[in-house]
């Protein structure tokens, strides 16, 4: 079937320009939608931003772009399973994203992330406190409904089914930000301004400016399971935001690929680079993964430690992807019994110990990596630079963006969100050197391009 003729009979295939595509062109309109996420420039720039480990310190681990691509390989992966799985079920394999869109769904979940990881994350929306926030899932689909130019005004105009994969968190920031929460800087400095980080943390959303698109990504649903979708709940704590309680079939497939990328291939990283310590992995586990042991026949919990420790990259490899495997086997799919659509009332769940496990092994990246002084250090230096920046552009920006964007910002009425997106568009090494022109003595030349 072709292109066209698909969007005609499905409406999840239609584009918000409501363009056809060409009549001689044989891919499905997934296979389009994979092919202008890999070709975007906003995908080519995740090879220049942090993932767990701050870039510049080794050529081995991951980047953006190499999680991206390790969540589509485990997308793709459990896609496979699911159709052996439930070979029997024609309701779950008619159901099934194909691996071109799960692939795409995958590739393009952290296109809105800023420089300098959750850090950068921060530092934008205390920039942007007056203007709406910011928010890295927010800001990839605004990446990819407005910023992205396949299009004249609807940036890549992806599909709706692939959009509503993408639409993590389906309520704006406006409706799930507590009020209690205003982005500020630390009290208790007084030679520095540092962001006070607990309450700059932004909302899971999308951004307010997307309200329009949002809108058109659910357009074909019944009025109650919109209403549904969009549910907030409240946390108990003042502490908190609000958060979304549902996900899209595809948004959930992809949350779990990204859930074993972050705590199995990230945890590789930082084993291999030695940041932390064996015995200390060796006790955290101790008698909480069983039932790991136990499908993957390795004969004793020694074993698998001191193979995943060993100095023979190729023994730890075997480790890092029979965890792969075992998490992508113990994944099924569940009946919500909630929405007439069956892309909502459908979803990929871990089986509750691989998902006890898997909560182990992120918490165990998070607290002795994320969390050291070592990364918190970098982050903060980051996060400064981020602030630096775009209060420099924001103070003058006649003076400070080049002509071409400060034309558009002049045309959008000077909104502060063409700073942002120009920011958060940043590789870590673009936002360094844009600092250091600005701020470095020596550093910076006339002919430099801006």
């Amino acid at each position: 079937m072709s292109s066209i003729d698909e969007m005609k009979k499905n409406p999840w295939t239609e584009r918000k320009s409501g363009t056809l595509g060409r009549s001689d062109d044989s891919r499905s309109n997934y296979d389009r939608d994979y092919s202008r996420i890999i070709h975007s420039a906003s995908f080519r720039r995740l090879q220049g931003k942090t993932q767990t480990l701050n870039l510049g310190d080794s050529d081995f681990y991951r980047t953006r772009l190499t999680h991206s691509l390790e969540v589509a390989q485990i997308g793709r992966g459990l896609i496979s399973e699911f159709k052996e799985k439930y070979k029997n079920d024609p309701n779950i394999i008619n159901l099934l994203p194909e691996q071109s869109l799960i692939e795409t769904i995958c590739l393009a979940h952290d296109l809105g992330h800023p420089p300098f990881g959750h850090g950068g994350e921060v530092a934008l929306n205390y920039c942007m406190r007056d203007n709406g926030g910011f928010e890295g899932n927010g800001q990839t689909l605004r990446i990819l409904t407005k910023l992205e130019n396949f299009s004249e005004n609807n940036g890549a105009d992806l599909t709706r089914r692939t959009l509503l994969g993408i639409l993590k968190y389906p309520a704006s920031y406006s409706r799930v930000k507590n009020e209690l929460l205003q982005p500020n800087l630390d009290q208790n400095t007084t030679t520095i301004k540092i962001i006070n980080s607990e309450v700059s943390k932004p909302p899971k959303c999308y951004l307010d400016s997307e309200e329009e698109t949002v809108e058109w990504v659910l357009k074909n649903l019944k009025q109650q399971d919109i209403e549904k979708f969009i549910t907030t709940e409240t946390i108990s704590s003042k502490s908190k935001h609000k958060k979304t309680k549902y996900k899209s079939f595809d948004c959930s497939i992809m949350d779990i690929a990204d859930d074993i990328a972050y705590g199995v291939h990230d945890l590789e990283d930082v084993i291999t680079l030695e940041l932390v310590k064996k015995n200390e992995f060796y006790e955290l586990l101790k008698g909480k993964c069983q039932h790991f042991i136990d499908q993957t026949n390795i004969i004793t919990y020694d074993n698998f430690v001191n193979d995943l420790f060993a100095e023979n990259s190729n023994v730890r490899k075997k480790q890092i992807s029979l965890l792969v495997n075992y998490f992508i086997r113990n994944v099924k799919i569940i009946k919500l019994d909630k929405f007439h659509e069956n892309l909502l009332n459908h979803k990929a769940e871990l089986d509750e110990k691989p998902k006890d496990f898997l909560e182990i092994l992120k918490n165990f990246v998070v607290n002795k990596v994320i969390e050291s002084p070592r990364v918190r250090h970098l982050e903060f230096k980051g996060q400064t630079m981020v602030v630096s920046v775009f209060e420099v552009f924001a103070s003058d920006p006649k003076s400070f963006l080049s002509r071409d964007l400060y034309n558009l910002y002049f045309q959008e009425g000077n909104n502060m969100r063409i700073i942002c997106d120009y920011i958060a568009n940043m590789t870590d090494g673009s936002l360094l050197k844009t600092y250091e022109r600005l701020f470095s003595p020596r550093i910076g030349s006339i002919f430099d391009k801006i």
